[in-house]
Formats: structure tokens, C-alpha cells, sequence
């Protein structure tokens, strides 16, 4: 699913990165949020939740992460979490009203196999929202450039919003609802920057499919 050996043997340089950037990290939780489903007994969980950072922030009660150090972190911050990978949730059918996807399907082996397993889980009307850094933006073509030298960025596959878009199309998700957010340089990012409809201006994409 996840190549998670850069992330397991560099935990903290990972939660590091938060600190350094807290306003970038709140600017992306309240566009996440912004999307989720509401209502009473919403069920739902993030796949491959690292270190649980978005999921604390977010409510989400359980979730998978496959690198045994960052599962441990997330369990301490009262997350149930498993291990697993995306292509294989251990998760009944029809079972969640979301599935999150947080800045992991750069490192999915294969990411049509992990939005059909999204599918599987979730129930009718059920909604998968993916946020990630487009390629073609500010800080995806900063992340690319760095990929050579980078532990974290080596092995990542970054997308175009418009190849995600096709990806769910094709597994058959509808309705899909687009939000942005980071229209600066990362270190221009001196407080929470307000998510927008659409994409194409901000780094940070977030897309909700249905079921």
C-alpha cells in the first residue's frame, strides 16, 4: 500500500514538520473539516492517519497506519488504529458514512485499488474525501523539485488535481465537490488561510466523491 520506511525511521522529523508550519497544518484541518459529513452517529475513519494529528483534530475515532512507530504515537492520542494497508481495509462492506485520505495516496503502490476499497467500506451515499498537494501548484512543484534529496518526497507520486479527479471517476464516484487552500509559499504562511471553492489556485486539494 504505503511505502512506509521513511516515515517509520523518521518520526520525528515528520512531527517536526507541524511544528515548523502550524498555520499551514490548521489551514488544511478546517478545509478537511469544512468537508466532512455532520449529524448524529457519523461513522468514519482515516486511512493511513500517520501519527493521528489530523484525525485528533477532527474527531475521527479509528483509522489504519501500516508503520508500526507512527500507530504507536496515534494510539497514545486515543485513536483506534490498525494495521493495514489501503488496498485492504479490514472493514466490513458498507460499514462508514467517510473515508478520509490525508496526504497519503502519493505513497499508495496502487491508488485505483485503494479508491475501490474506499468504495467497498463506505455505505450507500457515503462520501471519500482525499486531500492532497497538487503537483502543478506552488508547494507541489516545490515538493517535486526536492524529491532527489528529500527521505519523505523520494518515493512519492504527486498528482494533478485532474488525474484524481479521473482515477475516481473511474471507480465510479459522483458528485464530486472540490475545495482549496495554501495560495503561498510555505514559509509565507503566517496564519490560517481560508479554504475556497474549486481548484487550480491553492496547493492544498480537497475532493469529496459519493458513493
Amino acid at each position: 500500500m504505503i511505502r512506509t520506511l521513511p516515515f517509520n525511521e523518521h518520526v520525528a522529523e515528520y512531527e517536526e514538520w507541524f511544528e515548523k508550519y502550524p498555520y499551514v497544518f490548521q489551514s488544511e484541518v478546517e478545509a478537511i473539516r469544512d468537508l466532512l459529513p455532520t449529524g448524529n452517529n457519523i461513522s468514519g475513519i482515516e486511512v493511513a492517519l500517520g501519527t493521528g494529528r489530523f484525525s485528533k483534530e477532527l474527531g475521527i475515532k479509528e483509522g489504519i497506519e501500516p508503520s508500526p512507530k507512527m500507530r504507536a504515537l496515534a494510539l497514545k492520542k486515543g485513536i483506534e488504529v490498525m494495521s493495514a494497508e489501503a488496498e485492504h481495509l479490514p472493514y466490513k462492506d458498507m460499514r462508514f458514512d467517510f473515508v478520509l485520505m490525508a496526504f497519503c495516496i502519493s505513497y499508495f503502490e496502487d491508488l485505483p485499488a485503494a479508491f475501490r476499497e474506499a468504495k467497498r467500506v463506505l455505505k450507500s451515499g457515503g462520501a471519500l474525501i482525499v486531500g492532497f498537494i497538487d503537483k502543478d501548484s506552488i508547494i507541489g512543484k516545490f515538493y517535486e523539485q526536492r524529491k532527489p534529496k528529500s527521505v519523505f518526497y523520494k518515493q512519492a507520486n504527486f498528482y494533478s488535481t485532474k488525474k484524481i479527479i479521473t482515477e475516481l471517476k473511474k471507480i465510479g464516484f459522483k458528485s464530486l465537490q472540490y475545495s482549496q487552500t495554501l495560495f503561498n509559499k510555505l514559509d509565507e504562511i503566517k496564519k490560517i488561510e481560508p479554504a475556497k471553492p474549486g481548484y487550480g489556485e491553492g496547493s492544498f486539494i480537497i475532493i469529496k466523491s459519493i458513493k
